[in-house]
């Protein structure tokens, strides 16, 4: 009997569905589907100067000032580099009180492909930087913002910026309907593959996915080190140099890579251990990366297998997630843990040599560089497939949450009646989301003229990329 009791205790007591959802219903009386239309600035924002400067605290300095270059690019690409700006601004704001693991950087062009260990092609979430949990709301926002900013980069008319951010949010909300109503384990190995295009009626993309998988079936360690590598005699397999992007590290930087990569092995599962203890390194080399995580320290090891084959890794650094200060979260004891956590609790498959280390007292993330990974261009799409792509992305952030917080409480909250079947109350979050992303579009195009302003008068340096 005891032993039953404690098994009870850990796997709870079962509960009607339609119970659920009356208590995810209930959190309306709180939080009104209305209130997320709300000002686009909290009263934590700092100014541009003062957030720009502080993101840059620990960076390599050389690097500060190609990461400010590509926030100049456009108000998209500023909002890509100022997750931090945007928890600010929704700190404080009202939520309906359900935690999940967010994304915590959720907008358009963090949704990518890659590929399965069986090789199959997948789309969801792939950055993690600022994973934390957190408000489900604060990632479906980012999103829905993002997509109003990219649609006028790529030229697509005001009111369909808007209907493409509406559309990411309904998607989002008969998502979390229909995952709701699906056995616990269907809905946790629903994998986002080629198939989630015709479910969300976004067939003007399947074009575009198409493509983007081509591609990213050709984008592998082979092809990495076919590009950037070559034989040195006497010395072996060393990378090519393509300055900035790709230089040299120094031997005492190689040094502790190749010695962090030994405690990364620890974090792998057994099976994994075995296969990555397979490979020898062969050169380890400084890539600079993308725009939210420029003048952060990230090498690729270049390791050589079964004859010629050869597998590259990214040893990127990870800092305190940006949305942190933010949230009643606890300090996590390594950073880069925090990160692999947060990946695999929200995607649907994880890359398989995925893991974390210390590196000269630095947290770092350990994972695959290229594995078979590609890309839908969100500034690029016309009107008709950026709504496509609101519905699919909005579907996959739901896909993505609902791993970590039930999806009956969260579909009761978004609006279904007690057999779990979507009601129309829900478009009101619709149009309150919608709004409220146009307005902190039209914030971001403020901020990114402000960052403009700062570089010409000489207050912050920029470099452009070549």
């Amino acid at each position: 009997m005891e032993q039953r009791e404690r098994a009870a205790a850990v796997l709870g007591t079962w509960v009607e569905p339609g119970q659920i959802y009356a208590q995810g219903q209930a959190l309306r009386t709180t939080t009104p589907l209305a209130v997320h239309d709300h000002a686009p600035t909290g009263m934590s924002r700092p100014d541009v100067f003062t957030f720009i400067e502080h993101s840059n605290e620990g960076r390599l300095p050389d690097l500060v000032p190609l990461r400010i270059g590509r926030m100049l690019a456009s108000p998209f690409a500023f909002l890509r580099g100022a997750a931090g700006l945007m928890a600010a601004d929704l700190a404080g704001r009202p939520v309906s009180g359900l935690t999940a693991q967010i994304c915590g950087d959720a907008h358009a062009a963090n949704f990518g492909l890659y590929g399965t260990p069986e090789g199959r092609i997948v789309m969801d979430v792939n950055d993690f930087d600022e994973t934390v949990p957190g408000p489900w709301e604060w990632d479906l926002k980012r999103l829905a913002t993002s997509l109003v900013l990219a649609g006028r980069e790529g030229g697509v008319s005001e009111q369909k910026c808007l209907e493409a951010a509406q559309d990411a949010v309904r998607s989002y909300r008969r998502a979390v309907a229909y995952l709701a109503r699906r056995p616990f384990l269907e809905s946790w190995n629903a994998l986002p593959d080629e198939s989630t295009i015709s479910k969300v009626r976004a067939d003007q993309l399947i074009d575009d996915f198409a493509k983007a998988a081509a591609k990213a079936r050709k984008n592998t360690s082979a092809k990495v080190a076919a590009k950037w590598t070559r034989r040195v005699e006497r010395e072996g397999w060393r990378f090519v140099t393509r300055p900035p992007v790709l230089t040299r590290v120094d031997q005492e930087t190689a040094d502790a890579v190749v010695l962090g990569l030994g405690e990364y092995v620890e974090t792998l599962r057994e099976s994994r251990k075995n296969l990555i203890m397979r490979y020898a390194v062969s050169d380890v080399a400084f890539r600079v990366v993308g725009t939210g995580s420029v003048g952060l320290r990230s090498y690729l090891v270049l390791l050589h297998g079964n004859g010629d084959e050869a597998l590259v890794l990214q040893v990127k650094e990870a800092r305190q997630s940006s949305l942190a200060p933010y949230l009643d979260v606890p300090p996590v004891r390594h950073e880069g843990e925090r990160v692999v956590h947060g990946a695999r609790l929200v995607q649907a498959e994880t890359d398989i040599l995925l893991g974390w280390t210390t590196i000269q007292g630095r947290h770092f993330i350990v994972r695959q560089f290229r594995n078979m990974k590609g890309e839908i261009d969100p500034t690029e799409l016309r009107a008709n497939h950026l709504d496509d792509y609101g519905r699919l992305v909005g579907a996959l952030l739901a896909r993505a949450h609902v791993r970590s917080v039930d999806p009956r409480l969260l579909a009761g909250y978004l609006g279904v009646d007690r057999n779990g079947e979507p009601d129309t109350s829900g478009e009101e979050l619709d149009e309150a989301i919608g709004r409220f992303a146009v307005r902190y579009a039209d914030q971001t195009e403020q901020d990114h003229a402000e960052l403009t302003a700062l570089v010409r008068a000489g207050r912050l340096p920029a470099r452009i990329d070549a």
